[in-house]
């Protein structure tokens, strides 16, 4: 789903006076790192996100990626040394540009699902990274503050950390 899909679906959920909580993933600890990712987007100009999943997975990127890059996209965009313009080769090398990121998703044996944001400055480097295991436990904890939650709301709320830290 689009930014465009979840602001229609905001404007129903407001004209019904319902609440909705859209997640691309109910991990708390996806959360934070989503939070963290767009604290240091704040101050750092350049950044990217790899996706990582399992072979198998159809959407790419994740939707827990698409979230966190649309959600940095209202903080910044990222700033590129060589746009993708300017590029030599291939261009989709490059990745998705997605909120103003650009955005790498790998799908391959072996991992379940992944991604982190890997921020650069010129001689150092910081990486937020999410990993997840292929149960249900990483998301209980999150459905469920969400289901708590969902009566008192209005509209659309996207993304777990906007209940944990927005207000």
């Amino acid at each position: 789903m689009t930014a465009d899909d979840f602001f229609e679906i905001d404007q129903q959920a407001v004209a019904c006076g319902l609440g909705v909580i859209a997640a691309g993933n109910f991990s708390i600890t996806a959360a934070l790192a989503k939070h963290c990712s767009l604290l240091a987007a704040r101050y750092l100009p350049s950044w990217e996100i790899i996706d990582y999943a399992s072979a198998s997975k159809v959407d790419a990127p994740s939707g827990t990626t698409r979230e966190l890059a649309e959600s940095m996209g209202d903080v910044a965009v990222s700033e590129l040394a060589v746009s993708l313009v300017d590029t030599h080769g291939e261009r989709q090398a490059r990745g998705a540009s997605i909120g103003g990121t650009q955005v790498h998703s790998v799908r391959l044996p072996g991992f379940v699902i992944a991604f982190e944001t890997i921020f650069g400055l010129p001689d150092e480097r910081l990486t937020i990274r999410h990993d997840a295991g292929a149960g249900a436990e990483p998301y209980a904890a999150g459905t469920l503050l969400a289901v708590r939650r969902v009566m008192q709301i209005n509209g659309l709320v996207r993304g777990l950390d906007q209940l944990l830290f927005a207000g």
